[in-house]
């Protein structure tokens, strides 16, 4: 299964700071699950799971209380929307990365998702063809793990 991870490669996770295009190596539980229902239809996932629409986001400023957070749109601060046009949000499994609680500056948006059109790399995320995520949500849980294997750094 073709995956791709942070344009700048993988980074200790206590080393993840926002923006810095790196995929935090460790061992991240399954949160949540996001969709396009107008495009996949339902979803079969034994995940806690939202459909995603024009309405929302996740915030990224650092500086804010919701950070690292879904957020409903319009919203102020700085944030990510959800609904986007290149494939990569079909489908987001949310990482339990920087999120217990978080802290600002230390990675948000860490996501397991779909590969966006034309993309080789991610901003810091996992991603897999969507038709490979789709099959392998339908297999997972909310006891079940994303390891970033440590033995991949240089």
């Amino acid at each position: 299964m073709r995956a791709i991870i942070g344009k700048a490669g993988l980074i200790a996770g206590a080393a993840k700071r926002e923006g810095d295009m790196a995929t935090p190596v460790g061992r991240w539980a399954l949160r949540h699950l996001y969709y396009r229902q107008d495009l996949l239809g339902p979803v079969n996932a034994d995940l806690p799971k939202s459909v995603i629409t024009p309405h929302c986001g996740w915030c990224d400023d650092p500086d804010h209380k919701d950070y690292n957070r879904y957020v409903p749109l319009p919203f102020t601060a700085s944030h990510e929307v959800m609904w986007r046009n290149d494939g990569a949000y079909d489908l987001v499994v949310m990482l339990g990365f920087n999120d217990a609680p978080p802290v600002g500056g230390c990675g948000s948006a860490i996501f397991l998702h779909c590969i966006a059109e034309g993309k080789t790399s991610t901003a810091g995320c996992v991603a897999i063809e969507r038709a490979a995520l789709l099959q392998l949500i339908a297999k997972l849980n909310a006891d079940q793990y994303l390891s970033i294997d440590a033995g991949l750094l240089p």
